[in-house]
């Protein structure tokens, strides 16, 4: 037994040595960038223009992936319909696409999420809005918006950015507005849906983030480097938010 500690002794201070790191935090100056040094990312746009899957993407189809048993009925997604006929499939019975802008070729409900016009009061079995929130700047609203147009017992689906760049598209045409925390979201959607109806969960950790901000893709990390969670550094926030049964409405 002796010996045996002996070397795990020597192995220790072997390590502290050579990669301290994987013993304790480096010092101030020790760290090394490596190809993380640089003013610039390595691809701008999220890495979109390269086709494939966004780091962001990775973690936003997983949410709708473990809730696919809700999206079901009628759905309502916003500019286009693939998620809802991706994770929703049979289960759907009729899929709205909502727009907020009159001429859009692919929407079947021209509507505004802050002031409601537009949407029918009770008529969503689920609402899939994804990457959609930060964009507008009235976000209490929104939640209202979203509390009146679900039926009774359906379930509004939200993905939104934590540690993100600007999305430059968004910006330049209707505003990037907001990031969000587990505490943000949960405060925001509880002041209208009762609190144990709301569900919030975040994805990410710092080298997914760090990948993240430099374009990388999905496949550009391992399934554990991308799985690993760590809520200090909340890369994506996803909340499910169910509207009560009759007779159970929250006011």
């Amino acid at each position: 037994m002796p010996v045996r500690n002996a070397g795990r002794a020597v192995v220790r201070r072997f390590l502290r040595k050579r990669i301290p790191w994987l013993m304790r935090p480096p010092p101030p100056g020790y760290a090394r960038f490596q190809q993380w040094r640089s003013i610039h990312p390595i691809r701008r746009n999220f890495g979109w223009d390269t086709g494939g899957l966004c780091v962001d993407r990775y973690y936003i189809e997983g949410f709708l992936q473990r809730n696919q048993d809700v999206i079901r009925g009628r759905v309502l997604e916003v500019a286009e319909n693939s998620y809802t006929r991706r994770f929703g499939g049979d289960q759907v019975t009729l899929s709205d696409i909502l727009h907020v802008a009159e001429g859009s070729p692919n929407a079947t409900i021209i509507g505004d999420l802050t002031s409601g016009a537009g949407l029918p009061d009770d008529a969503f079995d689920c609402i899939i809005l994804t990457q959609v929130l930060f964009i507008i700047f009235d976000l209490r609203e929104v939640v209202k918006t979203l509390y009146r147009i679900l039926a009774p017992g359906g379930v509004v689906l939200i993905t939104e950015p934590g540690i993100s760049q600007i999305a430059r598209y968004d910006m330049e045409q209707w505003g990037d507005c907001w990031r969000f925390t587990s505490c943000s979201a949960t405060r925001l959607f509880t002041e209208c849906f009762p609190a144990d109806h709301v569900a919030v969960e975040t994805r990410g950790n710092v080298l997914s983030s760090i990948a993240f901000l430099h374009g990388l893709l999905a496949t550009e990390l391992t399934p554990e480097e991308l799985d690993h969670q760590d809520p200090d550094y909340q890369m994506c926030v996803f909340v499910k938010a169910t509207k009560p049964l009759r007779g159970h409405v929250h006011s």
